[in-house]
């Protein structure tokens, strides 16, 4: 993928994860999320044994799974911080 495609994922995914988890962040946030989720996800897949995904609609949905987990780690460890 491209730098522009890679952008254009990360926050699109950033952004799926965020309708999914019932957050409210910024595009910026999105695209943090949705790149940090990227990487997350296909850790997680190579974890299991699979391979990374290849096509901009599987890498979508590995990044937004994986921008759910992050954004989830980040709420419990924002909930213990208090």
């Amino acid at each position: 993928m491209g730098f522009i495609a890679t952008i254009l994922v990360g926050i699109l995914a950033g952004w799926l994860a965020e309708k999914i988890m019932k957050t409210d962040v910024s595009i910026w946030m999105n695209l943090v999320y949705g790149l940090i989720g990227s990487a997350l996800g296909s850790l997680v897949l190579g974890l299991v044994g699979m391979d990374s995904p290849s096509g901009i609609i599987w890498g979508v949905i590995v990044a937004a799974a994986g921008a759910c987990l992050a954004m989830f780690i980040v709420k419990k460890v924002k909930e213990r911080a208090k």
